[in-house]
């Protein structure tokens, strides 16, 4: 099976690009988040002539938005408003083989890492609170979580640790409760199991930056988790860096995993 994660930042602008990246790709599973439409907007019909006839989506106008599209039946499916807030940052669906997938896009934070001042932070932070607490109570087995996750943890998830440390996604505060996540809720970091942790990865490059490739100043914000009683499973994981040079691309690139069920 193999299994994508990608935030498109507008699937309606760039379905095509979506479409190609299926079928190039041979995915069975993509998990889509900044999808940007209400649900009656969504491109349901294109994705259905390609093979993906299962698909769960939640979306909003000009924001947020998470979707599944499958090749595989879901047998359940559901969502979590986190913090309170009917914001489609969240779903899960499980498959035929009882592997639940969790699809999230955690809030940005916005400018200024100080909970106290900056309610776009204050929000995110409880988010990522949430979700510990939720991960950590549940059976943690035969689960994925993929999705972007707006924190880079680890030092070289970043193009320069010292200079990112007060800029929000690379605080300490987003970091380590980042890891805490991963530790309380047994999961396995797939992408940092293929690449070292001393190497630079990256998933994300600002649009401010025009010669992104060449300066190469990114952050890997996108991630794929998986239960440590799957990961001998998982066969490769790649982060797919070519869609960032496509005409009028997402800022964000897909993350693809194989894994042998």
């Amino acid at each position: 099976m193999r299994i994508a994660t990608w935030n498109i930042n507008s699937i309606r602008l760039r379905i095509n690009q979506v479409l190609n990246f299926l079928k190039s790709q041979n995915i069975d599973v993509l998990c889509l988040q900044e999808t940007k439409t209400p649900n009656e907007f969504f491109p349901s019909k294109e994705l259905e002539k390609i093979g993906y006839v299962h698909q769960y989506f939640r979306g909003e106008k000009s924001y947020n938005g998470v979707a599944i599209i499958s090749k595989f039946e879901f047998i359940d499916s559901g969502y979590v408003n986190w913090c309170n807030k009917d914001d489609t940052r969240h779903l899960y669906v499980k498959l035929e083989n009882y592997i639940e997938i969790h699809n999230f896009y955690v809030p940005a934070g916005g400018d200024e890492p100080d909970i106290s001042t900056n309610p776009k932070f204050e929000h995110k932070i409880s988010f990522i609170n949430e979700m510990k607490n939720y991960f950590s109570s549940e059976i943690k087995t035969n689960k994925i979580l993929v999705g972007d996750l707006n924190i880079a943890p680890l030092e070289h998830d970043v193009w320069s640790h010292k200079q990112l440390l007060n800029v929000v996604s690379h605080t300490p505060i987003e970091t380590e409760t980042l890891l805490d996540i991963i530790q309380t809720g047994n999961w396995i970091d797939i992408m940092r199991e293929f690449v070292p942790q001393n190497e630079k990865l990256y998933s994300w490059w600002s649009y401010r930056n025009r010669n992104w490739e060449i300066s190469n100043r990114g952050r890997r914000l996108d991630h794929f988790w998986i239960s440590k009683n799957l990961f001998s499973l998982v066969k490769s994981g790649v982060i797919y860096k070519d869609s960032r040079s496509w005409e009028k691309p997402s800022d964000h690139v897909p993350i693809i995993v194989d894994i042998d069920i």
